[in-house]
């Protein structure tokens, strides 16, 4: 090909660069036999404007142009061009040229988002999600600027895949100091959040010969769908009013577990101390892992929080955690701190998933976190949820009188057991949804058949205190409704 594909001549500069990928897609028409070149590089200029490759209001280079840069006659872009006009992909005017027409936007590929959303929702109750609108978007952007005006150059190569020593020196610090963990920043690895820490666990008990994880239930789904993801089976272990059961524990025969032992998710409990110590014990015994999902830890109401397992064990517990609660989850940043011997494997397999973390994000948690930002988030979302949750449990009493609210005065959810008369569950469910109030059942494999309350697991903290007492009252509303819809056609519109 001439150098005149790469170099376009001055006549297409109001235009794409004919030097660019979309031009590629024409070169094979032109290399197809005489006979069929003509409808070839109709089809491909055609495509190219379908794809997006030439979006609309692209100025085409001149007739004369293209077809010196191909290397063909001009009479067969002239003859392209016509027909592409004629079915509407271009126009063209007498001495302004030609151009990708405006009509095939419709034509374009529809770019979704696959994020989860809740359309029609009034008021959604599930948990999982703080206030994102209390980011702390300016000291998160001065901290960006300050980041960036020192960082070396260096810095924006390739990092070490467990993350940059400034961020591990500074979370160890953190993690040590409020949640009695102990941190060896040479241990510990920056992840993609709490997903990725338990994904790269998966894949190295995997490789040790494990192939089944204890779950608890009822618990996070996810823990089971990432472990799935690693090779891993699950099997789900009750818990009783301490913290998981041992007696199926050790029945079950696994060698792995995965605990949420500060406030339990979801029914809000925290391990007793004799829990933790026989939970230990018995990962001793069967020389075995406790993997701790530390993933609220931080927020208490009544007292000071209950400081992590791993800190009586590091031996024995791989612990996980993440800014998703206390920040943003769309930061993606978290961490992992699992026993020495299992380092090596976990920072091999970190790097071949993807190179490590961004750098300059985690140069900016790292200077919030040694300049104070992030323990004044951390109080500041505090009382907002404190406030949150009293809000919730005075509307629920004020509304549903006999409500229980079971668990400890912590997190970002409660669990609400709604006296039996305000169900059966899937009447509930599905007048819930008609209001427009999304909810979740508290749903448990184990759970004890015959118990006629209907226990919701409620979110709070992303929902302002105004919004909560509107939804419980859109649902106290919609349970007082005679005309509510019957089981059958709850069990199609149950939100979970």
């Amino acid at each position: 090909m001439t150098s005149s594909r790469t170099n376009p001549p001055s006549d297409r500069a109001a235009g794409t660069d004919v030097g660019s990928p979309a031009w590629e897609l024409l070169l094979p028409a032109v290399e197809e036999p005489a006979r069929r070149r003509g409808r070839a590089l109709q089809s491909a200029l055609r495509e190219a404007v379908r794809s997006g490759r030439l979006v609309p209001g692209t100025r085409l280079p001149s007739s004369r142009a293209l077809a010196a840069d191909l290397r063909v006659s001009r009479g067969l872009v002239t003859e392209a061009y016509e027909q592409l006009t004629a079915e509407g992909y271009l126009r063209s005017g007498r001495g302004a040229g030609t151009w990708v027409g405006e009509a095939v936007r419709a034509a374009a590929p529809e770019v979704r988002d696959l994020a989860e959303r809740a359309p029609g929702v009034r008021v959604d109750f599930r948990p999982g999600t703080p206030d994102l609108s209390l980011f702390p978007r300016a000291a998160w952007a001065a901290a960006h600027r300050s980041v960036l005006g020192r960082l070396p150059h260096d810095a924006l190569g390739y990092p070490d895949p467990r993350g940059l020593p400034v961020l591990r020196e500074a979370l160890a610090a953190l993690l040590a100091r409020r949640r009695g963990v102990v941190a060896d920043p040479e241990r510990l690895v920056v992840c993609s959040g709490v997903a990725q820490a338990t994904t790269l666990l998966g894949f190295v008990l995997h490789g040790r010969g494990l192939r089944t994880v204890g779950v608890e239930d009822p618990g996070s789904h996810e823990h089971s769908a990432l472990f799935t993801s690693a090779g891993l089976a699950t099997t789900d272990l009750p818990l009783d009013d301490e913290g998981l059961a041992i007696e199926p524990l050790v029945r079950s025969g696994v060698r792995a577990v995965v605990t949420t032992p500060a406030h339990q998710f979801p029914t809000g409990i925290a391990y007793s101390a004799a829990r933790r110590s026989r939970l230990l014990d018995w990962a001793r015994t069967v020389d075995g892992l406790i993997v701790e999902d530390d993933y609220d830890g931080d927020f208490r109401y009544d007292r000071a929080p209950v400081g992590a397992l791993q800190g009586l064990d590091p031996r024995r517990v791989a612990y996980t955690g993440s800014v998703s609660k206390s920040l943003a989850p769309g930061l993606r940043l978290g961490w992992l701190l699992a026993p020495a011997d299992m380092t090596d494997e976990i920072v091999a397999r970190k790097r071949t998933m993807d190179l490590g973390n961004p750098s300059v994000d985690q140069a900016v948690l790292a200077d919030f976190i040694t300049r104070g930002g992030y323990d004044r988030q951390l109080r500041r979302c505090q009382r907002a949820y404190r406030e949150r949750r009293d809000t919730l449990t005075s509307m629920l009493a004020e509304c549903f009188p006999g409500t229980a609210v079971s668990g400890i005065a912590a997190g970002l959810h409660i669990i609400a057991g709604l006296p039996g008369r305000y169900g059966p569950e899937p009447v509930l469910l599905a007048r819930a949804a008609r209001a427009g109030v999304a909810l979740r059942p508290l749903a448990a494999k184990t759970a004890a058949s015959g118990d006629r309350a209907v226990n919701l697991v409620l979110g709070y903290a992303h929902l302002a205190p105004s919004e909560i007492e509107r939804g419980v009252r859109l649902l106290a509303e919609a349970l007082r409704d005679p005309a509510g819809p019957d089981p059958g056609e709850g069990r199609g519109r149950v939100f979970t």
